[in-house]
């Protein structure tokens, strides 16, 4: 698939991202919307998927470490045909089956409940490690946030990964420099974050602009080509890429748009959109 449908892709999730946490009336915007494009890119480009087969053993795995995030995957399992588009409206409504947090026994496409932050990646790497001794031949993909590798359960994972040599694992951290409370400096700095996964064995890519079709092409095909060890993807992200007034604003963490930002932002991405389709 080329760039520019690719960038199609990310702007329709981003239409959802929108849409379901302004119905919802809660939710995580922000994190979402910076992880538009990545999630576009796997379940598009890069991941050995079927949503007609969501449960094929032999599919490549994909784990939302950073769960609160559920709205952006959500949005791109709709947008893949996992199930109805309309069904994003019911984000966080009584009886619907999308949670606030991914749920692998009710959700088409989702391979790991999670939510609590650091767990993620522990189920990533039991899942990974699971494929090594059944010889299977799937990859796992894991999707962490910045403020959440200061989770000390991510630094277990990350050196039990090396160990055991778990070339089939790729963890992808959401740089966006932002957490709940504040930039990731000011509340607990994780950085170098380079180093650090470097110092627990991982071959570590870094890319300067991880909302850059181009440039997350280049460094799945780095983590393809890798074998030895686990890789970690670090993604230098905008929180709420695609909304210009959610765009590095910490508030948009867990914050959902009344009805007059909601227009706004829509009418941003329907425009983002029709741009797209001139190209």
């Amino acid at each position: 698939m080329n760039i520019t449908e690719l960038q199609k892709h990310a702007n329709e999730v981003r239409k959802g991202i929108v849409r379901s946490v302004h119905s919802a009336k809660s939710g995580h915007p922000g994190g979402s919307l910076s992880a538009a494009d990545v999630f576009t890119y796997l379940y598009f480009e890069e991941m050995n998927i079927d949503p007609e087969n969501p449960k094929d053993p032999d599919r490549d795995r994909f784990v939302l470490s950073k769960g609160h995030c559920a709205p952006g995957l959500y949005s791109v399992l709709a947008e893949r045909g996992y199930f109805p588009k309309e069904d994003l409206l019911t984000l966080r409504h009584i009886g619907s089956y999308l949670q606030g947090h991914p749920d692998m026994k009710h959700i088409p496409g989702v391979d790991m409940s999670s939510g609590s932050l650091g767990q993620g990646v522990s189920a990533a790497v039991g899942m990974a490690l699971a494929g090594k001794i059944d010889k299977k031949d799937y990859t796992v993909y894991c999707l962490l946030g910045d403020g959440e590798i200061e989770e000390g359960q991510v630094w277990e994972a990350s050196m039990f990964a090396s160990a055991k040599k778990l070339d089939n694992l790729v963890l992808i951290i959401d740089n966006n420099n932002l957490q709940i409370d504040g930039t990731v400096e000011e509340v607990n700095s994780p950085y170098p974050i380079d180093e650090k996964f470097a110092a627990f064995g991982m071959n570590v890519i870094t890319v300067d602009d991880g909302n850059d079709f181009a440039q997350l092409a280049e460094a799945f095909k780095q983590a393809e080509d890798s074998e030895g060890c686990p890789t970690a993807i670090i993604l230098k992200t905008v929180k709420g890429k695609g909304v210009s007034f959610m765009e590095n604003q910490v508030g948009w963490h867990g914050t959902a748009p009344n009805d007059e930002q909601y227009e706004i932002a829509m009418k941003e991405l329907e425009e983002a959109g029709e741009a797209l389709c001139q190209k």
